[in-house]
């Protein structure tokens, strides 16, 4: 059922569909307090308290663009993206090194993937939802042509390390929870985030230089700009650095457009068997 709804919903075009999703993101805004306080909160801590408005609306539109984006015709969503800077990337894969693509949770993110896989093979770290029956509208919406799926566990880390040997291209979420054992805690606007190291590890055992990509989204429905940046921050040595360092490039990149940022997304919750973090960094005062 839920399928066949996305399926209605995705013969909207984009403008009614992010019109939608404005409305029913201050409805959202309104009716939950949970929402609304990590909301605000998470906006504040960033120094972006002033987007709050445009965030609680393009934060509506990201939900209701996803039947576009994973039921549409393929060539109709990619019709909407135009691509900034791709020769950064062309030029890692013309030299066989492999590239590992760092998207964050910001603007519309789930068809960058799509894009890249239009242009080249790429392997991306897939977490399967918690809830069974969002499974095959999930699965089926990203099952695109030269678009491999990787399960974020040890065989799926095997599958990137895999891909990048070949010279291919990866993906991966860095501002994604991760599980017990797989990340560290390094400061993210402010504060303590459990943050991933497999993109500083892939990128030390294959070579693979790492780019960071996100889609901004246009006003009135007019589509998307995905652009590509390439990624300036010294690593360091230890996994605590690598992971700070992840970070600053995905607060510079947020900068970009923050109002396009999930700041709803629990990025702050401790996993499980994860020890909560002793040293948490001051607020951030508010941004230009």
């Amino acid at each position: 059922m839920l399928v066949k709804l996305f399926q209605l919903l995705s013969k909207l075009p984009l403008f009614a569909l992010h019109a939608i999703g404005s409305a029913v993101g201050w409805l959202v805004y309104l009716l939950s307090p949970s929402y609304r306080r990590k909301l605000k909160t998470n906006l504040a801590r960033a120094g972006y308290k002033r987007y709050l408005s445009q965030a609680i609306r393009e934060s509506g539109k990201s939900m209701f663009e996803l039947p576009f984006v994973w039921c549409a015709p393929p060539e109709k969503v990619l019709r909407t993206a135009s691509i900034e800077n791709w020769e950064l990337a062309q030029a890692a894969l013309d030299a066989k090194t492999g590239v590992i693509f760092l998207t964050p949770h910001l603007g519309c993110f789930e068809i960058i993937a799509q894009a890249i896989a239009a242009k080249t093979s790429l392997t991306a770290l897939y977490r399967p939802p918690r809830k069974a029956a969002l499974k095959p509208l999930i699965e089926g919406a990203r099952a695109r042509p030269n678009l491999h799926l990787a399960p974020a566990n040890l065989t799926g880390v095997r599958a990137l390390l895999k891909a990048l040997k070949k010279g291919q291209a990866i993906g991966l979420l860095p501002d994604q929870v991760p599980q017990n054992g797989e990340g560290v805690w390094a400061d993210f606007f402010g504060k303590a985030a459990y943050t991933m190291t497999l993109s500083a590890k892939l990128h030390q055992m294959s070579g693979a230089p790492i780019i960071l990509s996100y889609a901004e989204r246009l006003p009135f429905g007019r589509g998307f700009v995905i652009r590509f940046v390439p990624f300036e921050e010294e690593l360091g040595n230890t996994p605590k650095q690598q992971a700070h360092a992840i970070n600053i490039a995905m607060e510079k990149l947020i900068a970009r457009c923050p109002s396009q940022y999930i700041w709803s997304y629990n990025r702050y919750k401790t996993p499980p068997g994860v020890s909560a973090p002793t040293d948490i960094a001051p607020d951030n005062k508010d941004r230009p």
